[in-house]
């Protein structure tokens, strides 16, 4: 396999631009978690969410963990800290009955590591200190994500203070693009900066020509099928997808509510408001997105197609060999390209952000909601795991692929290579899909 010897690539940032990265992550982690009460900060046990108090604690242990004692061999600030936060051996349910610091406890620890990696880099950085930098600034970025959508399973009041809630107008996006066949290397090379184990490394995949939607599907779209009675028709489910729809007693998307004037309406946070008709559907899981693409008579797109179409380009009648950095070239995602890092507080319009277009006209393949795709989540040939050995390895076989990122996952992650991976039955995160033609 290509680089299979390569040693594991860095983002290459400066000491300086670390500072500035670390400090904007943990700036949203307090933004999402400050104004929690006591009681929401632990919230109930579910299966599906940590305690948030656990959650921050965990954010800095990891940050400590491998920066500041795996990279730099410096003794745990807390004795007792790995058998509170390490999310390997602290089993799901005990992170509700542990003796973890209070509030004012856990952010005195959060600021004392963050000191301390400042402190460190301030006098040195070598490649493998960046990696175990780019490696914990990426973990508390999937965990600012995760705060997002705990909030809304929660119940909690919204997040304030960072995506825009000025969502433009654009209405729907209606075909689909065509996508050439031929030779696709999917996954990530050396050369592209810091990437996750599961990526590595780009390996050729024969494609036959496809056509895939230009946009997510839409809650329009989505309701149509509800509208139709397709959750009670078995013909529309797997058989994994019937059984989980039938143990939920599923007949809408899960935070879905009722009709008003005719317009479905949907909890978001605390409150209840009409769904935006053109904003890409979320909060579904795989089984409703399979269950919708054979309503419709259309199928969910593998990631090799997903990832072609989002940054491949044509050559003649064939794919090309080379690939763009984003969609729409190499300049850096903003918020007229791309719904991703907060440029707003929610998803929107799937006909917005033209200037987002991939070279075969796909719309929003970056940012907006996270789209299932048809892959299972699989080790590419050679696979061998990063030193965070249980971040991809304990989950191969039991989960699908997800690409493209969503309005709350940081630029450093809602790469087009990505890999994002969930059990089809996960209706809580900000997931949503978009659909390939049959034939």
């Amino acid at each position: 396999m290509d680089h299979g010897d390569a040693p594991r690539p860095t983002s290459g940032a400066s000491a300086t631009e670390l500072v500035a990265q670390l400090r904007e992550a943990r700036h949203r982690t307090e933004r999402l978690t400050e104004d929690l009460s006591s009681a929401e900060l632990m919230g109930p046990y579910r299966e599906i969410v940590n305690p948030v108090l656990w959650e921050i604690g965990h954010i800095a242990w990891f940050h400590e963990y491998w920066t500041l004692r795996h990279a730099a061999r410096r003794a745990p600030l807390i004795e007792r800290c790995d058998s509170l936060w390490d999310s390997s051996n602290v089993a799901h349910k005990m992170r509700w009955h542990l003796d973890l610091p209070d509030r004012d406890g856990t952010r005195q620890y959060m600021a004392d590591v963050l000191a301390r990696q400042e402190e460190l880099l301030g006098r040195s950085l070598s490649d493998e200190m960046r990696y175990f930098y780019d490696l914990s600034i990426r973990h508390e970025d999937m965990h600012i994500e995760a705060q997002a959508y705990m909030r809304q399973t929660s119940s909690n009041a919204p997040p304030q203070g960072l995506g825009s809630a000025a969502h433009p107008r654009a209405n729907a996006l209606a075909g689909d693009a065509v996508v050439l066949g031929g030779s696709w290397r999917l996954g990530s090379g050396a050369a592209e900066g810091f990437v996750f184990d599961n990526e590595k490394w780009a390996h050729p995949v024969e494609l036959a020509p496809f056509k895939i939607a230009r946009a997510a599907v839409t809650n329009a779209e989505f309701a149509a099928f509800v509208d139709e009675g397709g959750y009670r028709r078995r013909e529309f489910w797997c058989d994994a997808g019937w059984d989980w729809r039938q143990a939920r007693d599923a007949q809408h998307p899960v935070y879905w509510v009722a009709k008003r004037d005719g317009v479905w309406t949907a909890r978001r946070y605390r409150e209840v408001e009409a769904l935006a008709p053109d904003a890409a559907v979320a909060f579904v899981n795989w089984f409703e997105a399979s269950a919708w693409c054979r309503w419709a008579g259309r199928r969910l797109p593998s990631e090799a197609e997903w990832e072609a179409a989002a940054v491949g380009e044509a050559t003649g009648d064939r794919l090309a060999s080379t690939r763009r950095r984003w969609p729409w070239g190499d300049a850096p995602p903003t918020p007229a390209r791309a719904n991703t890092d907060f440029a707003f507080d929610g998803p929107i319009d799937v006909a917005a952000l033209g200037e987002g277009d991939s070279a075969f006209g796909c719309r929003q393949m970056i940012g907006n909601v996270w789209e299932w795709t048809a892959s299972d989540f699989l080790p590419f040939d050679g696979f061998a795991a990063d030193p965070y050995k249980d971040y991809s390895q304990p989950w191969f076989g039991t989960r699908k692929v997800l690409r493209g990122g969503c309005w709350a996952t940081s630029q450093r992650i809602a790469r087009p290579a990505y890999r994002n991976f969930f059990t089809p039955d996960r209706c809580d995160v900000f997931a949503g899909f978009r659909s390939c033609a049959i034939g």
